[in-house]
């Protein structure tokens, strides 16, 4: 596990990252605290990196910044080396749907529609038919072992299941990054762990890129690289 302190740009490894930031500040207002301190790091792509550090330190604000959801004040964040975040809305837009996934804290599923619904609403968002997205969808339920909940709604499953089930919706359209924003605070430690291992081998197998937003120490244990605040 490599602990990174801000500010610095570690070396390329064996995998190319597509994620970084450059020169990242962030003000919520003027006058208030300005956050990250001019961050350069690069995210690296087959990794889980974990973004840790005390409350208020931004560290969702980050997550929400490399999700193109929030602009930097200034400094910006990068897709293969391009400057993405100042972009106009509806190429930010393009990016998000199409190449990162987001797993938000409490996974944020629409109650009023079933499980298999709610996977794969993001395909259809980019346009994608009905025909081309179920087959993703259902390959990713029986993966994580959710097939047999796909016509639940999520108030008739688990918080862990309801986890992996935005994991899978994050995965739908195959992205390159995926975005996890505390996805095991609710959670005990089984299911912490189970969509831990999910994350992981999102990124292990699947080659993505995954950052982790969070102060529990088991999930920092389970990180290949640490970004600490």
């Amino acid at each position: 596990m490599e602990a990174v302190a801000p500010g610095l740009v570690p070396a390329a490894e064996d995998a190319a990252p597509v994620l970084g930031v450059s020169g990242l500040k962030f003000c919520y207002n003027r006058g208030s605290e300005e956050l990250f301190g001019g961050l350069s790091h690069e995210f690296g792509a087959g990794k889980v990196t974990v973004v840790t550090g005390a409350s208020g330190r931004g560290k969702s604000t980050l997550l929400y910044m490399l999700g193109l959801m929030l602009t930097p004040t200034s400094g910006d964040v990068m897709i293969d080396a391009h400057p993405v975040s100042k972009t106009r809305d509806s190429a930010r837009s393009r990016l998000r749907a199409s190449r990162i996934g987001f797993v938000f804290q409490d996974s944020e599923l629409d109650p009023s529609r079933r499980i298999l619904d709610c996977v794969m609403e993001p395909g259809l968002y980019v346009g994608r038919s009905l025909a081309q997205v179920r087959p993703r969808a259902w390959e990713l339920l029986r993966q994580f072992g959710l097939d047999d909940r796909a016509t639940h709604r999520p108030g008739q499953v688990s918080g862990g299941q309801a986890q992996r089930v935005a994991v899978c919706r994050a995965l739908v359209n195959n992205p390159d990054i995926v975005l996890a924003d505390e996805p095991t605070g609710n959670l005990d430690r089984d299911n912490a762990a189970l969509v831990l291992g999910v994350l992981a081998g999102a990124a292990h197998d699947g080659g993505r890129t995954v950052v982790i937003a969070s102060h529990d120490p088991f999930v920092v244990g389970q990180a290949d690289e640490v970004v600490e605040l």
